[in-house]
């Protein structure tokens, strides 16, 4: 059965913020509660519904996966999918939680703090416009957090030992039971004595405080693809900053800057230039030099060649960036007439205006014809 749209499923458009799509989720998550709903199996279904289709529009990577593939884009074996906490994730449960409890119950978060995926970076970088059809290696500085040198990522100091926290005995969460007019619930909240870290550290690292971590500036050697364009985006996965309790690494988004080219114009992997020749050359045919990304080629102008004629040169384009084949660039010529003439130039274009004068064209005979018709001068 094809699954729902999930704006539809929240009732939002698809330029709805995150506090649009997060209001609408509260509404209809406590309207479909199965507390609320007991024995009710289509509340219960689009409760998980609602719940599914916040998991995907609360996550700004899992919404634009969604935006541009749709459901495909949220399948767990492509791009991601749910989270591991099921269909509602890390953050579905929590919200409903909120709504009940004000905020985690009592005095704590209800999410389990297992493995964490560390914060994605991004990298803005220019390139030429050659840079970017024929692809570049480089190397990129960026800062971000590593494991401390001192004490190797412990948070303790060199010598000392990491204690288990005796009041959450490592789990780095504490249970309570409370009672509510909607039955019995069994609280989870993180452990206030390690701050749901599961350890204590009795004698800090000096270099990074307890924490472990540590910014540093590393230097990361790119390869830019050819074909590359403006906007275009490049992840570098695990080069991000450190994940928690285990997780993996973050990502490393480089977004891609073209400058415009004095010459060039690009749309998709083809390119266009504009080529002037002069009125002689047009008239009497000319072998032209013509500018691509490869260098000049040559290129026959046949005679009496009017302007805004546009060929094309084969194979002359930007690469596709996926490696198959090239664009082509098309050339525009345009002639140019022109402004300032002297008195042998006037004299020479006057006797060829007399010699045409004598045999029409019949591309203009057709015109003054066409202008008879329409107004019957």
């Amino acid at each position: 059965m094809s699954k729902r749209d999930y704006y539809e499923i929240l009732g939002i458009d698809k330029n709805a913020t995150d506090a649009d799509i997060k209001k609408a989720y509260r509404k209809l998550a406590k309207q479909y509660h199965p507390d609320l709903n007991p024995g009710d199996k289509e509340a219960e279904q689009k409760f998980k519904e609602v719940n599914e289709a916040y998991e995907i529009l609360s996550d700004q990577q899992k919404r634009s996966n969604y935006d541009q593939f749709g459901h495909a884009g949220t399948d767990p074996n492509g791009f991601g999918g749910f989270g591991s906490g099921g269909f509602g994730g890390t953050g579905g449960f929590e919200d409903i939680f909120d709504m009940f409890f004000g905020g985690g119950g009592f005095g704590g978060s209800t999410r389990r703090k297992g493995p964490q995926k560390g914060a994605d970076l991004r990298v803005d970088i220019e390139l030429k416009f050659e840079e970017a059809a024929f692809g570049k290696e480089e190397d990129i500085e960026i800062n971000r957090m590593e494991d401390c040198h001192t004490c190797g990522g412990t948070g303790a100091k060199p010598g000392t030992k990491v204690k288990t926290c005796d009041k959450c005995n490592g789990a780095g969460q504490v249970q309570y039971t409370q009672n509510t007019p909607l039955g019995r619930f069994v609280n989870v909240k993180t452990c206030d004595k390690c701050n749901g870290e599961g350890k204590t550290i009795e004698t800090p690292c000096n270099t990074c405080h307890g924490t472990g971590k540590e910014q540093k500036s590393r230097t990361i050697h790119i390869n830019i693809p050819a074909g590359v364009d403006n906007g275009s985006v490049l992840p570098l996965r695990g080069e991000g900053e450190p994940g928690e309790k285990g997780g993996r690494r973050g990502d490393l988004y480089i977004y891609i800057h073209v400058k415009p080219h004095p010459i060039f114009t690009r749309e998709g992997n083809d390119i266009y230039c504009e080529v002037p020749i002069t009125f002689a050359q047009a008239a009497l045919g000319v072998e032209l030099s013509v500018p691509t990304l490869d260098g000049k080629v040559k290129y026959n102008i046949a005679e009496g060649t009017q302007t805004g004629t546009v060929f094309r040169l084969k194979g002359k384009g930007v690469a596709n960036v996926r490696g198959y084949g090239r664009g082509d660039q098309y050339v525009k010529i345009k002639v140019e007439v022109p402004k300032k003439l002297n008195k042998e130039q006037k004299e020479l274009l006057q006797k060829f205006a007399e010699i045409s004068g004598q045999e029409v064209h019949e591309q203009t005979k057709g015109f003054f014809e066409k202008v008879k018709d329409v107004f019957g001068v």
